[in-house]
């Protein structure tokens, strides 16, 4: 799946064509070779997270205990002069985020990007991203890639989408993040990037983060948001203007067991969040073979992402509380619109509302 993903996007394209010049077969129609290509995108996406970074932590450590130590040894070296690099800018490929992998892994879904107002090249951002999910696939595929085309429907504006800090401490994974643009969810990381890159930065934040995570389960419109200002406090200390978004869908691909809050269940998904940075949720998609079985494949559930009216915030080094809950008031009453002005238009019914908590 790695060796997939490291495909060009010429490759990919050049793959496709060459296995239906072979004779036909009814498992190589076009139809079901692009789908297993895609079922491939996704499951390559979800490895990547779950284990790239800790095999290669692994793999590193025991090279050290063989003759090829002296490329481990290169390689720790050169960990250590970059090991800033993730929280000044990174090191994005515009050539890693155009990967023909990700319109496969978009088409799974399929995921789509709405625009709703044109944003100035002059002006930095913050986009709060709702809800998390289990993976964040919509997030990922939007702003962490070109497979749905933000660049072009909002030009002059780069994303950077912000994820755990600890994933920017294992070797490989890293710049393999960095490279689509992804930087750490954390204060000097996102500092840099509104403050000395210039205008036409937008950071993407998933205010929710793990702890909403819990909460995911399809039919659920919950965001964790009533006490999460942290991110309206750096919109107002650097003068960037909030953009709240919006996925519905995001919560359809995965069906997740909710443990009722107060049980001995929830708390110990709790304690283990705090312990470990995420959220350990138990959660099944369908088989990798057939839909009828259980996995780690998701759903094929169509994820559609509505970027929001900005909301223009004015620079306020140390803005006190009561113009820190007012600017979070705003917020919350334009997501609740957003919500309520698409929901209909995408799946839900005129009675469903937003939960906020």
């Amino acid at each position: 799946c790695i060796k997939f993903s490291m495909c060009s996007s010429g490759t990919g394209s050049s793959i496709l064509s060459a296995l239906q010049d072979l004779p036909s077969a009814s498992w190589l129609s076009r139809s079901k070779l692009e789908k297993q290509l895609q079922v491939i995108s996704v499951l390559q996406w979800i490895l990547t997270f779950l284990v790239l970074g800790a095999t290669c932590t692994v793999a590193l450590i025991y090279m050290f205990c063989t003759d090829c130590w002296i490329i481990a040894a290169m390689y720790t070296a050169w960990l250590i002069f970059d090991w800033n690099t993730p929280k000044e800018g990174g090191r994005r490929s515009s050539w890693v985020r155009n990967w023909t992998v990700w319109t496969y892994f978009r088409d799974y879904f399929p995921i789509r990007l709405v625009k709703t107002h044109n944003l100035l090249p002059n002006r930095n951002y913050v986009f709060g991203y709702h809800p998390h999910g289990i993976f964040c696939f919509g997030a990922f595929c939007n702003f962490g890639t070109e497979a749905t085309g933000f660049s072009k429907k909002f030009p002059g504006i780069k994303p950077s989408l912000a994820t755990l800090a600890g994933n920017f401490r294992m070797p490989v994974l890293r710049d393999y993040l960095m490279s689509g643009g992804i930087c750490p969810v954390n204060r000097n990381s996102i500092d840099y990037i509104l403050s000395h890159s210039g205008t036409g930065n937008a950071v993407i934040i998933v205010v929710g983060g793990s702890a909403e995570s819990l909460d995911c389960t399809p039919g659920m419109n919950v965001v964790t948001l009533k006490n999460r200002k942290g991110f309206v406090k750096l919109a107002l200390q650097k003068g960037a203007d909030l953009v709240p978004v919006y996925s519905f869908g995001e919560n359809e691909v995965y069906k997740q067991v909710i443990f009722e809050e107060g049980s001995r269940w929830r708390m110990a998904q709790r304690r283990l969040q705090k312990l470990l940075g995420f959220a350990p949720c138990l959660f099944h998609g369908r088989g990798l073979f057939s839909a009828d079985s259980w996995g780690f494949v998701p759903y094929c559930k169509t994820i559609t992402t509505i970027v929001g009216e900005p909301i223009t915030v004015p620079k306020i080094e140390e803005p006190s509380q009561e113009v820190l809950d007012q600017y979070h008031a705003m917020y919350v009453r334009s997501l609740t619109k957003l919500f309520d002005k698409y929901k209909t238009r995408f799946g839900l019914k005129e009675s469903d509302i937003l939960l906020i908590q």
